[in-house]
């Protein structure tokens, strides 16, 4: 089970790492960035997630504390949830198309996604992120792990107030329209 444990995990966030830098070459060209120092205060808390998550070293001797007892069934929950936010925010990217971008931008020709995942949530991407590191973090059992979700959806919401702001100014009414209908990241709550 350990070896099972210590492979499945880095795995499927390292197979999730190169389709997503590989998609990264099919975008079309940014019209509008963020600047360097905004993406900072998004990229900062991320980068310090995936630390935590990937070396139990960096998190200290408080963080590699179990907050939940190892147990086989609980490391499966976990596993799933990692896979299905993965696989969620894959089917996001993929939808999105050529409009996506790891910084905010506004995009030549830049188009306002409602359909397939972005029916359900406006921000599909990282609802599928913050499920698949809520599952690493139930699978790994260990405080780091939700010190990680911790800091992912605080990037996450500070992101999307920059994004919002940009899709506003971009499609106006009709995005007003779409944060009334689709609620943020999580249905009904987000």
């Amino acid at each position: 089970m350990r070896n099972v444990c210590e492979v499945l995990l880095p795995a499927a966030w390292s197979i999730w790492c190169l389709y997503w830098f590989g998609a990264a070459f099919a975008t079309k060209p940014a019209r509008r960035s963020e600047s360097l120092r905004s993406r900072l205060t998004h990229y900062v808390p991320l980068i310090l997630a995936v630390m935590l998550l990937s070396s139990p070293h960096f998190a200290g001797h408080l963080l590699d504390q179990r907050f939940l007892p190892r147990s086989a069934a609980l490391f499966w929950i976990g596993a799933v949830l990692l896979l299905g936010g993965l696989l969620f925010s894959v089917a996001a990217r993929r939808h999105l198309g050529g409009n996506w971008s790891s910084r905010v931008t506004l995009k030549e020709g830049h188009t306002l996604t409602r359909s397939g995942p972005y029916r359900v949530v406006r921000h599909p991407i990282y609802t599928g992120i913050l499920l698949a590191m809520a599952g690493n973090a139930i699978a790994l059992g260990e405080w780091r792990g939700l010190v990680a979700v911790l800091l992912t959806l605080a990037a996450f919401l500070h992101k999307i107030q920059i994004e919002e702001r940009y899709m506003l100014e971009q499609f106006s009414e009709a995005y007003e329209r779409y944060r009334r209908e689709v609620a943020a990241l999580i249905p009904g709550v987000l």
